[in-house]
């Protein structure tokens, strides 16, 4: 790209159109004929599913495939992979403090991380129109991976000093993870942490936002971005999100986009949050553009709103249903930029 993400990101807000940025990778995958597992597994694959959906939709930013367990994996976690699902991880490596004590921090060379670098790679070497972004998942959420979900929303009560103990090991590992990406030429990252949603406000900044602030506070920059996704958040912790300092966030369909976006800078990038399951794979053409339609005047006054899913899609969403996505945009935008105008 040959602009900054400082100066896209103003672009963006001072467009007299709303742009999109869909969270979504899988139909790419269908597009170039793999499967989900070959496109997890190796660099090529991934990357050739990337450039397939840039040459297909206008994006205003590709993205790459949203995978909670890269990080779990090369910490040691045990990871279930089918053909056609995202992976998972399966059982919890940590079960006590002690576990947690000896916990090692892993190379960048551990499991799949070097493939996922290398479709980063590609992916930014070959797609300069448009910024590319990265994955990696929040500390909060990787240490519910390793840990156990509920269990770790138990031990930060009971044993405050051991999930800080996980949480730092869990944020020098994405920290290092980050550095790596921003390395590979990508403009920036999407830190999945919706974990942190099943916290209160106060516990999602002690537990979570203070550790993503440190990262954002080490590798965001003009030329890098942090967007933050919390898909948990139904609007409660907000605030705690917007404390990390991220250039932009993500959110789910659990929230309502006319409240969160009250709590977002002007400055910042707010995007969401077309259900990915009950409207883009599950619902029809016409509930696709009749819902993108309604958020859209719903958010028209927000400059900084960028239409998105709420998160990643899941495989065999409906290409009809992105084409229906993207209608409903573009027969939006004229009006909007007219009444801009107006406005002005």
């Amino acid at each position: 790209m040959n602009i900054s993400m400082k100066e896209w990101i103003t672009g963006v807000i001072q467009n007299h159109k709303t742009v999109a940025v869909p969270v979504m990778t899988h139909p790419g995958i269908e597009l170039t004929g793999k499967s989900v597992r070959e496109a997890c597994c190796d660099g090529q694959t991934h990357f050739e599913a990337i450039k397939a959906l840039a040459g297909r939709y206008p994006t205003a930013a590709a993205t790459v495939i949203m995978d909670l367990t890269v990080e779990a994996e090369a910490f040691g976690a045990d990871v279930h992979f089918t053909e056609d699902a995202v992976p998972a991880v399966i059982g919890h490596l940590l079960n006590n403090a002690d576990d947690i004590k000896a916990l090692k921090v892993p190379s960048l060379k551990a499991a799949r991380v070097p493939e996922y670098l290398k479709a980063n790679l590609l992916s930014a070497r070959a797609i300069n129109n448009r910024p590319v972004l990265g994955g990696c998942i929040g500390p909060f959420s990787l240490a519910g991976r390793l840990y156990d979900m509920s269990e770790i929303m138990v031990l930060i009560y009971q044993d405050p000093d051991a999930a800080h103990t996980l949480l730092a090991k869990c944020t020098e590992f994405i920290l290092k993870y980050c550095r790596a990406l921003k390395m590979t030429g990508v403009d920036g990252v999407v830190m999945a942490e919706p974990a942190a949603g099943l916290m209160s406000d106060n516990d999602c900044k002690r537990f979570s936002s203070d550790y993503i602030r440190y990262i954002a506070g080490q590798v965001q920059d003009d030329s890098f971005s942090i967007v933050l996704h919390n898909c948990g958040n139904t609007g409660h912790c907000t605030k705690a999100m917007v404390a990390t300092g991220a250039a932009a966030y993500h959110f789910g369909n659990k929230c309502d986009m006319r409240q969160v976006i009250k709590d977002v800078p002007p400055t910042a990038l707010a995007m969401g949050n077309i259900d990915p399951v009950s409207v883009f794979k599950e619902g029809t053409p016409e509930q696709m553009y009749e819902t993108t339609t309604r958020l859209l005047q719903d958010m028209k006054q927000y400059p900084n709103f960028v239409l998105s899913s709420g998160c990643d899609t899941p495989p065999h969403t409906p290409m009809e249903n992105i084409d229906a996505f993207f209608k409903a945009l573009d027969d939006f935008n004229p009006n909007r930029s007219l009444g801009r105008q107006y406005d002005n």
